[in-house]
């Protein structure tokens, strides 16, 4: 069956009576992150080879084997598979016909939609079939706000909107992000923004923000630098396109609030999180330069290039490139029609 979004917590922390919990989706990190909490939840010492098995893609001949296995030291016993495809399907169902209180855990990033064994997980009344994408907006804040609050932390509502625009789609990066936060914290801390900044300041998405920031004042020598430092340092071109996004928007939104009759320093300030004071004189120059109808291109043309992203074999980081270059040729343009 297919478990909603609401339920997904209480399945992981409680898989109850089901036989098989299939994930699938996008997001590896996130992926990775539900097969062991749900692994845990039955067996609590990972590397107790009498209660759990680890198989990978290619261990199908072996799936019935361990599930009937007996438990040697007495509990209930967890046989978790990496990189699952079509090919468990038949082993599977064959195990699921017959009685066990084994839990399979099977890990299945990119599994189609009309996958046989997607199919399967989602028609048995005792198997689960859990989506596993990447998180934005609300949903990404308060998993950041969920896992800091496990140690007692308090984080500043702009501190947590500019982390949170900060990180990519991978949820591994974004938990490695988040434990460099605790540690900076310590339990019971507290967090501003200027905490934030401090701490991961030498992250991938701060050149992102650089990049993002040159490109739109139409500093091209500026922006260039930035993208390569941050594609880099890992950053996924998914990341690059809603980076820019976000920065686009919240120009126009300041652009919005300046033709409604505001100064340029009043609508700055009226952003949340505010424009980081470090960065108000490259957003100021920004503003100066581009239209709220001109900002709208920016924004189609940065959806275009995270649709472009997505394509197979697509040559991602080139149209990162591209798309930074063109940003700040544009500002340049602008900036000699004034």
């Amino acid at each position: 069956m297919k478990i909603d979004a609401r339920s997904v917590a209480r399945v992981l922390r409680d898989p109850g009576p089901l036989r098989a919990i299939l994930l699938h989706g996008e997001d590896t990190g996130l992926i990775r992150e539900r097969a062991r909490q749900a692994a845990t939840a039955i067996a609590p010492q990972l590397d107790d080879p009498f209660r759990v098995a680890v198989l990978d893609r290619d261990a199908a001949e072996r799936l019935e084997e361990e599930i009937f296995a007996l438990s040697l030291s007495g509990g209930r016993r967890v046989v978790w598979v990496r990189d699952g495809g079509d090919s468990l399907t038949a082993p599977l169902k064959a195990s699921l016909a017959r009685t066990s209180d084994t839990l399979v855990i099977i890990e299945a990033p990119g599994l189609a939609s009309r996958s046989r064994l997607r199919t399967l997980a989602e028609a048995q009344a005792d198997c689960a079939a859990i989506g596993c994408y990447p998180e934005e907006g609300r949903a990404l804040e308060g998993t950041i706000r969920q896992s800091l609050g496990d140690e007692e932390i308090r984080i500043d509502a702009d501190a947590l909107s500019w982390f949170a625009g900060l990180l990519g789609p991978d949820r591994a990066a974004m938990r490695g992000e988040v434990e460099k936060l605790a540690l900076y914290a310590g339990r019971g801390g507290h967090l501003t923004l200027d905490d934030v900044r401090t701490c991961i300041g030498d992250a991938a998405g701060v050149s992102l923000e650089d990049a993002a920031f040159a490109a739109t004042a139409g500093d091209r020598a500026g922006a260039d630098t930035a993208i390569e430092r941050a594609l880099a340092e890992g950053t996924s071109p998914i990341a690059v396109a809603r980076a820019l996004l976000s920065h686009v928007h919240r120009l126009r939104r300041a652009r919005i609030a300046m033709e409604s009759g505001q100064s340029r320093a009043d609508a700055m300030r009226g952003l949340r999180p505010p424009v980081f004071f470090k960065r108000t004189d490259s957003f100021g120059q920004a503003l100066s330069l581009w239209t709220v109808e001109r900002l709208m291109d920016a924004a189609e043309q940065t959806q275009a290039l995270e649709k472009e992203c997505k394509q197979t074999g697509a040559p991602d980081l080139a149209l990162c490139r591209r798309h930074i270059a063109r940003l700040a040729a544009t500002a340049t343009m602008l900036r000699r029609e004034r």
